[in-house]
């Protein structure tokens, strides 16, 4: 790890450079699931038109003293659900992706600031945390101060 030649402005301008991006990012991603929850509740039911609206229940039903069960139940349908389904199974892919940009930005500052104190080694494992997405690692990474 001697030949390491590294130039921390340099270094510090790309991290501002990648906050950015990793800011936009995490406002993509949050606008994107907040589009989907609109058009979810926006796709209605299986059931034509105004009939979702004008159904009642069949058979004998007893009076209530408030409104009916059925009448607080929001219905969704197969568009709500596909698109749950599909949120759910991306859930894991959005928070990988999440923590590796955060390990990459930790990792790079913490290595460099090791570079700087001339702590190589700490260097080093701050370099293998971050290429390992051990962000908890990063987060809690000592060295010298």
């Amino acid at each position: 790890m001697a030949s390491w030649d590294i130039q921390p402005q340099g270094v510090q301008g790309q991290l501002k450079v990648v906050g950015t991006h990793a800011e936009d990012l995490g406002k993509a991603l949050t606008a994107l699931l907040a589009d989907m929850q609109e058009a979810a509740s926006a796709a209605g039911t299986a059931v034509p038109g105004s009939q979702a609206v004008m159904m009642r229940p069949q058979g004998p039903v007893v009076a209530p003293q408030q409104a009916p069960l059925w009448a607080k139940q929001q219905s969704t349908g197969p568009v709500a659900a596909a698109l749950a389904e599909y949120a759910a199974q991306r859930k894991k892919n959005l928070k990988a992706m999440a923590d590796r940009c955060q390990a990459a930005v930790l990792g790079a500052a913490k290595a460099t600031n090791e570079y700087v104190q001339g702590d190589l080694e700490a260097a080093k494992n701050a370099q293998n945390a971050a290429s390992a997405v051990q962000v908890d690692a990063l987060k809690d990474f000592g060295g010298k101060k």
